[in-house]
């Protein structure tokens, strides 16, 4: 069954969306504060789509077992989309919006197998392997959270799906000496032994050099062009849902600029880009590329080209009508003010501490 039979409309509880909302806010700040840019009814069906991938991805990551975790999550999944989802809020909640926005099943299964590739320990000879992975960990739920705000276009879904590709690259360049520690390698190991680094001792002894720093600048390469790709897409989404989705890519593009600030070191600390920097990104929201579109029309990438087609294969709603709602101006000016208020209060303090000192 490609999304929850509608044959029973499934009631999209507080109480569940109230336990998906912790899960965001103690999982990912990037995401939590994008999400707040979002209007209510994607910040909520976004919000359940990332407490089932969460919980998901830490079933796998924590259960010691990962091949029953997997066997499991299946069988949530499944259940999901029968309309019978388990005992968990975010089944729940996931059920109730898949099934309003028409969600294909096949684009978490996409996700689930990513997370099977991880279990298996799988290796990533060239490119062409790690985007075939990035496809199915972070790809799918790119191309899901554009049919979660209603589009269902072809091109935007592939922007979308570069989007996803983009930031799992960004992830994969900060994390490699994390990784690396835990017995993952992500990189593609040709590039590693291109640059002179043999990729079984690196595992063993994972340690920064030239020839890596070299390696992550040509993948942050690739995925600056594919952020620049995504933009084209963002310009189609719904306005509402814009600037949140342009926070995200912000935020997590700013993660590989404060990387290549610091010499592509990502083995001696984790980079992490500080609270003042991501304010500064946000309020750069007022030059997002609203009209742009140079890029809509360039090609799936081909790893990501069965993401799209799932959608293609079960037209589903649009609910763009739901985000073009009265009001749209006074939104925007909300979270303006917000942002300005947050921009004060760094000078505040400073003015106050000085004032304390000089007392």
């Amino acid at each position: 069954m490609p999304t929850p039979s509608a044959e029973r409309p499934l009631p999209l509880r507080e109480a569940d969306l109230a336990a998906c909302r912790t899960l965001l806010k103690t999982g990912s700040r990037s995401f939590f504060a994008a999400a707040h840019f979002l209007p209510y009814h994607c910040r909520d069906a976004a919000t359940a789509l990332y407490a089932f991938c969460r919980q998901a991805d830490d079933a796998v990551d924590e259960s010691g077992a990962p091949a029953e975790a997997l066997g499991v999550l299946h069988e949530r999944l499944d259940a999901l989309y029968d309309g019978t989802p388990q005992n968990y809020p975010a089944d729940r909640a996931l059920a109730a919006v898949a099934q309003r926005r028409g969600l294909p099943k096949a684009l978490l299964e996409a996700l689930l197998e990513g997370f099977a590739w991880d279990a298996e320990g799988r290796c990533y000879e060239d490119l062409e392997g790690v985007l075939s992975y990035s496809a199915r960990v972070a790809g799918a739920v790119g191309v899901m959270m554009a049919v979660l705000m209603g589009e269902r276009d072809a091109d935007v879904l592939a922007r979308a799906a570069d989007m996803g590709v983009a930031m799992q690259l960004t992830n994969i360049s900060r994390d490699v000496g994390e990784d690396a520690r835990n017995g993952r390698l992500y990189l593609p190991r040709a590039w590693l032994r291109e640059a002179g680094i043999d990729p079984q001792a690196f595992l063993a002894a994972p340690a920064h050099s030239e020839g890596l720093a070299e390696v992550l600048a040509r993948l942050l390469a690739i995925a600056a062009t594919l952020y620049r790709r995504a933009d084209s897409g963002l310009t189609r989404l719904p306005s509402r849902c814009r600037p949140g989705m342009y926070a995200a890519r912000l935020l997590y593009s700013a993660i590989g600029e404060q990387l290549a600030e610091r010499g592509y070191d990502a083995v001696s600390r984790r980079t992490v880009v500080p609270g003042l920097g991501k304010l500064q990104r946000l309020l750069s929201l007022g030059r997002m590329p609203w009209l742009s579109d140079a890029d809509l029309a360039a090609p799936v990438l081909a790893e990501n080209h069965f993401l799209v087609e799932a959608v293609n294969a079960h037209p589903g709603p649009r609910v763009s009508s739901l985000l073009e709602s009265e009001g749209r101006i006074s939104w925007v000016l909300e979270r303006w003010a917000e942002l300005d208020e947050r921009a004060r209060m760094p000078a505040r303090a400073a003015i106050s501490a000085s004032g304390a000192r000089r007392a």
